[in-house]
């Protein structure tokens, strides 16, 4: 199984190329909120996406049919679609080409457009006809499907943070057993609106470091005092091999397996002793071959939270003993945010890239060292390393976890 292609909307710039050069850079893109009014929250900072122009990049007549969710999914595609240079005039191969996408919560900003507008008029009769295909959570993935005329399996995956790891798994599957020869996958998010962020600020789950938006996001370090919300999506073209091979593709990584479970702990805390997160870890190395030490570099799911940190970086000491010394660990979203069901597809995007430059993305903010997380957080510089083997976690509400892992491919 192989990475061909590699699309990227996110909070540090709209192509793929550009959101890497901003991670290497170690550059923040979390700034003040400024599509509604943040007056009556605690938190007024956000990780936006900027200067998405969806009338000119998907049409004014198609953008109007497609939840902002749906447009980050669909323009990162394209995009993934053009670099991996994939023959979309073939017919057998759309035939054997699936699209599996996460999402958290989906079409969330149309939910609420639409009940604001009910609300206004004073009655449902005027909701748009389009309102129930915009809201699925299953429309990204459809308007993939429709863009490219894919007949392979077609579905959303949802599982709170972790969806868009769960979808890469899931297809991850369904090449291995035969049913696709490659499949579009990711994920995607955009929940960046008054009610979704209203919902995280009454929790008191996000940062309120509005004097400094730049240097909210600080995973790992003492001061952290919550996440930052983002937007966003990423996009893999996973392959495999002898078809990548057979059609001259450019491969930018091998996917070797992953690993999965469960907290069985609390609907929205992590269990603090990082004990499902271990497990998830420890099945991706075995699913995978591997042992320890073969790994490189994990890109972490580290939220900047007060108890996700330390769990995180508990079950990682546990599962890498003394190999913990030669392992590196990051978390991108000190720089791009926390995108919820589409993180893991942003992240795997930056995690094999990671793998095919040789260079390990930094955490930034890291000023403070914490006591509790004690491990190589490839502190506020980007690190050029060999990076063979790359891990990419992601974790989500309900106590679902999901790693994936990379490696460098070699004929």
């Amino acid at each position: 199984m192989v990475v061909t292609g590699l699309g990227a909307v996110t909070p540090l710039g709209n192509t793929r190329d550009e959101f890497w050069r901003n991670l290497v850079a170690g550059r923040s893109g979390v700034g003040p909120v400024t599509s509604f009014d943040p007056r009556d929250l605690d938190t007024k900072i956000v990780a936006a996406v900027k200067g998405f122009d969806s009338d000119t990049l998907i049409g004014r007549r198609e953008a109007r049919r497609m939840d902002r969710y749906t447009q980050f999914a669909f323009v990162a595609a394209r995009e993934a679609f053009e670099d991996a240079k994939f023959p979309v005039n073939d017919r057998e191969t759309l035939d054997l080409t699936g699209v599996v996408l996460g999402t958290g919560i989906g079409g969330i900003s149309t939910l609420e457009d639409q009940v604001t507008k009910a609300r206004q008029l004073g009655t449902v009769g005027r909701i748009s006809p389009f309102f129930v295909p915009m809201l699925m959570a299953n429309a990204g993935p459809a308007q993939i499907s429709m863009a490219y005329k894919l007949r392979g399996p077609l579905f959303a995956v949802s599982s709170a943070c972790a969806s868009a790891n769960d979808g890469i798994a899931i297809a991850y599957d369904n090449v291995a057993r035969g049913a696709c020869r490659a499949v579009v996958t990711g994920g995607s998010e955009s929940a960046v609106n008054d009610v979704a962020m209203g919902g995280f600020d009454s929790m008191k789950a996000l940062s309120k470091r509005n004097a400094e938006p730049e240097k909210a996001s600080r995973p790992f370090d003492r001061e952290r005092d919550g996440f930052v919300l983002a937007e966003g999506g990423g996009i893999l073209i996973l392959e495999e091999l002898e078809f990548a091979k057979a059609r001259g593709a450019r491969i930018y990584a091998e996917m070797l397996g992953y690993g999965q479970s469960a907290d069985a702990y609390n609907l929205v805390a992590v269990d603090p002793t990082g004990g499902g997160v271990e497990l998830a870890l420890r099945r991706s190395l075995a699913y995978s071959g591997l042992e320890a030490e073969d790994v490189s570099y994990i890109n972490a799911h580290g939220t900047s939270t007060p108890i996700g940190d330390p769990a995180e970086s508990k079950a990682i000491a546990s599962v890498f003993g003394d190999a913990v010394s030669t392992v590196a660990v990051s978390s991108t979203k000190s720089m791009h945010g926390h995108a919820l069901g589409g993180a893991g597809g942003i992240e795997g995007v930056a995690t094999v890239l990671a793998v095919y430059h040789d260079i390990m993305p930094p955490t930034i903010n890291y000023e403070f060292p914490d006591p509790e997380c004690t491990l190589d957080y490839v502190p506020n510089v980007a690190r050029r390393a060999t990076v063979e083997v790359a891990l990419s976690n992601s974790f989500g509400f309900g106590g679902h976890n999901c790693v994936l892992v990379f490696r460098k491919y070699r004929e």
